[in-house]
C-alpha cells in the first residue's frame, strides 16, 4: 500500500547556452599582450574595485570572445577557478588570457596573484586548455605586466609547490605552538 503512494523522483533537465553580448571592436588580432591591453583597458580602468576578464582564444591564439568573470573588491579580487573555466568551456576555447586590474595603478603581482596564477593555471591544466598568460593592467593609466613576459607563467608550477610547502611550514608551526601551549 505504501508503495503506491511514492511519487516519482524527479531530476530537472537543464541547458547551458553561451549567450553574446555588445562586442568590443579591435582593427587587429589580440595576439600579445599589449594589443589584449590595449582592446580591454578602458573597460578595466572604468572598474572602481578589482575584476578578473577572461579572454577565450581559439587554436590559432586568436580572441573568441571575452567575459568579466568575477568582481572583488578595491584591493582583492575575488574568484574560484570554477567561475573562471565556464565561459572558456562554453567557447570551446583551446587557450585563455587572464587579465585583471588594479585600480591603484600599481602593476607589480602581488603573493595574492601568484598564487590566483598558479591556482587558475592548474586548473585550466587539469581540463586541457592552455593558460597563454595573466596580465595586470594599471587603474587609467594603461600600463601593464605580463606574467608571460615577465616569464612567471612558466614559473607557476614552480611557484605553486612553493607556496604549498610554505602554507605546510606555517601549518607545522602553527601546531607547534599550539602543543607549547597547552604543556
Amino acid at each position: 500500500m505504501e508503495e503506491q503512494n511514492k511519487s516519482p523522483f524527479k531530476i530537472e533537465q537543464v541547458s547551458i547556452r553561451l549567450v553574446k553580448d555588445a562586442p568590443l571592436y579591435s582593427e587587429e588580432p589580440l595576439n600579445n599582450p599589449e594589443k589584449v591591453v590595449r582592446a580591454l583597458a578602458k573597460e578595466l580602468s572604468e572598474m572602481d574595485r578589482e575584476v578578473i576578464c577572461i579572454v577565450n582564444m581559439n587554436a590559432k591564439s586568436m580572441a573568441i570572445n571575452y567575459t568579466i568573470a568575477s568582481m572583488g573588491t578595491i584591493t582583492n579580487s575575488l574568484t574560484c577557478p570554477r567561475e573562471l573555466l565556464k565561459s572558456s568551456i562554453l567557447s570551446n576555447a583551446s587557450g585563455m588570457i587572464m587579465l585583471h586590474n588594479h585600480p591603484s595603478g600599481d602593476t607589480t603581482p602581488s603573493y595574492e596573484d601568484m598564487k590566483l596564477t598558479a591556482r587558475i593555471g592548474a586548473a585550466y591544466e587539469i581540463i586541457g586548455i592552455d593558460m597563454l598568460d595573466h596580465i595586470i593592467v594599471a587603474g587609467r593609466t594603461g600600463e601593464y605586466f605580463s606574467f608571460n613576459e615577465n616569464r612567471l607563467l612558466q614559473n607557476a608550477k614552480e611557484f605553486q609547490e612553493l607556496a604549498a610547502n610554505h602554507t605546510r611550514e606555517v601549518e607545522n608551526s602553527l601546531v607547534a605552538a599550539e602543543k607549547a601551549r597547552t604543556r
